[in-house]
């Protein structure tokens, strides 16, 4: 088994090595032309564990591992490093921030693990950085706010107890009803940011990912919507010809449909 897939990545290198030496379009790629591919990859794999769709998972690995390839071959090419200094550096990595495992630190439960990682990571990143350095810029809203919930709380900076958070949630609704109220739109914005954000935290005190949580939702509430049109199309309508009596009695319908 470790002899097959030594030689499934060595011939991956080499498959990547024939690209971008023989074809027009691979010789053209930059760090910066793929970043974009490499997000909207990133997206595909998340979708397809969403589904739980295992030959799905393994197709956009794939997808993803071309990616990791890719910008080796790149630094290759620069001389700043390729797939073998990614790899052990990628190992020394999972080596320092586990030493429970290669060192004499205990770490009994997943919570213990973290706080020790996130401990870490702080410590061998650039000082200047500080706690919150280490998360990307450009993640989406909803997870950014969750990992640097995450990161505060490796830091000491939480709700002692789990269920003080609500008093923040409470407290956060009130000032948004008052904002409404005021007609003052730009500190609306900024308040319901504040609500949004204590919910994001709420949810990881809970031990729920909010981002999962929230594509839940999307899923049920896309599904019960086409529905809707369903049934009004096959009783020749569209749906704005209904009134909200009777398309809140077919979004009941579809809610039963999934129990």
């Amino acid at each position: 088994m470790e002899d097959k897939r030594l030689e499934a990545t060595a011939r991956l290198l080499e498959v990547m090595n024939t690209l971008r030496r023989e074809c027009p379009w691979d010789r053209e790629q930059t760090f910066e032309s793929l970043r974009s591919n490499t997000i909207e990859e990133t997206y595909e794999l998340a979708d397809a564990i969403t589904d739980h769709n295992l030959e799905g998972i393994k197709e956009e690995l794939g997808d993803l591992l071309l990616h990791v390839v890719f910008y080796s071959k790149l630094g290759e090419e620069e001389g700043a490093f390729d797939f073998g200094d990614v790899a052990n550096a990628l190992c020394d990595k999972l080596i320092y921030r586990h030493p429970h495992v290669y060192g004499d630190i205990h770490a009994n439960t997943p919570s213990e693990v973290m706080a020790n990682w996130e401990a870490l990571k702080l410590r061998k990143k650039n000082r200047k950085s500080g706690t919150l350095g280490g998360v990307p810029r450009s993640l989406p809203a909803l997870v950014k706010a969750y990992r640097m919930g995450e990161k505060a709380a490796g830091a000491g900076f939480d709700w002692k107890q789990k269920e003080d958070v609500w008093e923040k949630v409470r407290e956060e609704l009130g000032e948004v009803e008052n904002e409404m109220k005021s007609g003052r739109k730009t500190d609306l914005e900024a308040e319901f940011g504040d609500l949004f954000f204590a919910l994001v935290n709420a949810a990881r005190l809970y031990g729920v990912d909010p981002e999962s949580a929230l594509a839940r939702t999307n899923n049920k509430f896309l599904q019960r919507f086409n529905y809707m049109e369903e049934q009004a199309a096959a009783q020749g309508h569209v749906l704005h010809d209904l009134t909200l009596d009777e398309m809140e009695a077919l979004w009941q319908e579809a809610k039963k449909m999934e129990n």
